[in-house]
């Protein structure tokens, strides 16, 4: 009598049909899960990049219009010759005064910065309280609050100005020694240019052992007025 093998004994084409339909819905639920999935994560990624490029808009957004606003106060500054070097802005924020300098065409060097009481810029006039004494812009008065102290503790009182070798300058500083209603009371107010550097009445006393004299203490010794603009 002739037997067929265990395995290699033909199925049923009823059973082959039901395994074989298994094994395709078996394919189509791992499919997708691996579809959910794949779409979770793309989710995911697309949430957390619109986040990031949102966030970093915003901050670079407000930086920018910190640093476009508008001054509340210019001056236009020129030498005794009428020539514009540059322009001075001021910012009234946070309880404090922010200055922002721009110069050109000067000769490289440190040069004395002040505010001066007065915003007259005369190129040949008179000292307000010396009538005898002549000068370029002499009209602008001393110092912002010089009579209150002595240098370098006048309101008016400003870092040195540094002049590249390009002939350029720039400077923002901030000062709570003063307010813009302050350069914009009855006599006004101007920024000027020393030709010189400030020593800020810095004179060690192996130098001058009875201290600083009347005009160190008065402009540091920074020379004549060689650039002036009316603060308004």
């Amino acid at each position: 009598m002739k037997t067929t093998p265990l395995f290699t004994r033909t199925l049923p084409r009823a059973v082959i049909a039901t395994l074989a339909a298994t094994g395709l819905l078996t394919l189509s639920a791992c499919a997708s899960e691996e579809d959910a999935q794949t779409s979770e994560t793309t989710t995911e990624i697309t949430t957390e990049t619109t986040s990031a490029t949102a966030t970093t808009t915003t901050t670079g957004g407000d930086a920018g219009a910190d640093a476009g606003s508008e001054p509340d106060l210019t001056a236009t500054v020129t030498t005794a010759e009428g020539t514009e070097v540059g322009t001075a802005e001021f910012r009234e924020q946070d309880g404090a005064v922010s200055i922002t300098v721009g110069f050109s065409d000067m000769e490289p060097g440190f040069y004395g910065l002040h505010i001066h009481q007065i915003g007259v810029c005369e190129t040949d006039s008179t000292a307000p309280d010396n009538p005898d004494k002549t000068g370029a812009f002499l009209s602008a008065g001393s110092h912002l609050g010089a009579g209150e102290s002595d240098h370098p503790d006048h309101p008016g009182d400003l870092p040195q100005l540094l002049v590249k070798t390009d002939g350029s300058a720039a400077m923002t500083m901030e000062t709570d020694r003063f307010t813009l209603a302050d350069l914009e009371d009855e006599d006004g107010s101007a920024v000027m240019i020393h030709s010189d550097p400030d020593n800020f009445a810095n004179i060690p006393e192996r130098y001058a052992p009875d201290g600083a004299d009347e005009d160190t203490l008065g402009a540091g010794d920074a020379g004549s007025r060689l650039a002036c603009g009316v603060i308004g």
